[in-house]
């Protein structure tokens, strides 16, 4: 349920940023997947570190911790805040409490008058009400997981995009389909739903980025540069912008009143563009990928500005600059945990002095209930099984992701290149 005093607390604070400015927003510890704008133009952003950051105008984030792995999504509703993350989970801000639970990653958020919806790759649709005594609900029907949502401005239909390729249509009150609006072939990874002008935009997989009519699927446009995959979609709040990011890592802006591309913006120099969003005023483009930097640039002179990716990722060296062991880390561990004596706000505690160290027992890190009662001992012989089992089998509940090193002599080399980096 949501309370009058969360409102109170999230309106209260100042927006971030200045409009027509170039400016960015750091302290995360690993990249930014979500990106929401306020009404007042406050500025939350959800991170691959577990964390959602809500940013002052002096560029100081207040921080909400609770998520058990990475936040995909974060959305303001009804004076509060609203996340989806990696943990299955869907919580409120502030509080972190928990409004709902799925089966697998949730990908998108949206809200209508009294309900939260969240979509979610175990391919529902959940509905979690805004008023004590209303019983959550699911909507089934896809063939995959679901990437994003919608609500009709009346809440009473909702918009949903899969990776099986498809946009339907929903009634929330009957909790069935009403139709299936386009079927596309690949997966549809983003939708905006511009309902006022009746017309919907979607990226898939393939790069393909269309406008098609609500109601008819027929095609409007079609702005596809052969990037792939689309991987984020926004529309300005006077709905006279829309923002494409992609796997390549450019943002192509486009003017949907003469239906042309405006920019074609490299905006960083390597990796994906996961999150886009506009100023309330529309004249200034939010973005986060592989940094854990928010970048915001002026939609008029973007190309005047720095692009992501001036700081150099570690795990993004080149194989033949690094001996095995290294290589396994920063491939398999470095996005998540530190060599320093600080975690920094990463997804995983820091590995300085790992060996000999009880499990769970990081000051400046908060554990999932399972390693925060371990009795492991991180040994050589626990590292090995730990990557031998995979994290899941080894600690079944705990936070970290499930990935094998399979190949006995790439454990080996990478608890070698441990033991001397630890230290």
């Amino acid at each position: 349920m949501v309370r009058p005093l969360l409102a109170l607390a999230i309106l209260a604070l100042p927006h971030s940023g200045a409009a027509e400015e170039f400016f960015t927003l750091k302290g995360h510890g690993g990249p930014i997947m979500g990106i929401a704008v306020s009404p007042n133009d406050q500025i939350a952003t959800a991170s691959f570190d577990n964390a959602v950051g809500l940013w002052s105008d002096t560029g100081v984030p207040a921080w909400h911790d609770g998520h058990e792995a990475a936040v995909n999504t974060v959305h303001f509703a009804h004076g509060s805040m609203v996340s989806g993350a990696d943990d299955f989970t869907v919580r409120q801000w502030p509080g972190g409490t928990v409004l709902g639970r799925h089966q697998g990653k949730v990908m998108g958020i949206d809200h209508s008058q009294n309900l939260i919806a969240s979509a979610s790759w175990d391919g529902s649709i959940g509905l979690w009400p805004l008023t004590a005594g209303t019983p959550a609900r699911f909507l089934t029907g896809h063939d995959a997981g679901v990437n994003a949502v919608a609500f009709s401005g009346d809440g009473a239909r909702l918009y949903s995009a899969s990776s099986d390729g498809t946009l339907r249509l929903w009634d929330v009150k009957a909790g069935t389909e009403i139709r299936q609006i386009l079927g596309h072939g690949f997966g549809i990874n983003e939708m905006v739903l511009n309902e006022t002008d009746g017309w919907i935009a979607y990226g898939a997989v393939d790069g393909v980025t269309r406008i098609i009519d609500a109601d008819t699927g027929a095609q409007i446009a079609d702005f596809s540069l052969q990037r792939r995959p689309i991987l984020s979609l926004a529309l300005s709040p006077d709905r006279s912008q829309l923002a494409v990011g992609d796997g390549e890592g450019y943002i192509m802006v486009i003017d949907t009143g003469a239906w042309r591309i405006t920019r074609d913006f490299r905006a960083t120099r390597r990796g994906p563009v996961w999150a886009l969003a506009f100023s309330r005023d529309g004249t200034n483009i939010h973005a986060g990928g592989l940094d854990p930097v928010m970048y915001s640039w002026p939609v008029a002179t973007m190309d005047a500005h720095d692009r992501m990716g001036q700081q150099a990722h570690s795990f993004l060296r080149p194989p033949e600059d690094m001996e095995n062991g290294e290589r396994q880390f920063q491939r398999k561990c470095s996005i998540c945990h530190s060599l320093t004596e600080s975690s920094a706000r990463r997804a995983g505690p820091t590995l300085f002095g790992v060996f000999g160290r009880q499990a769970g027992t990081v000051s400046d890190y908060t554990y999932s209930d399972t390693l925060a009662g371990s009795d492991i001992i991180w040994t050589e012989d626990s590292i090995d099984a730990l990557f031998d089992l995979g994290p899941d089998h080894y600690i079944p509940g705990s936070k970290m992701p499930m990935q094998r090193i399979v190949n006995p002599e790439d454990r080996d080399d990478l608890i070698t290149y441990l033991r001397q980096a630890t230290r």
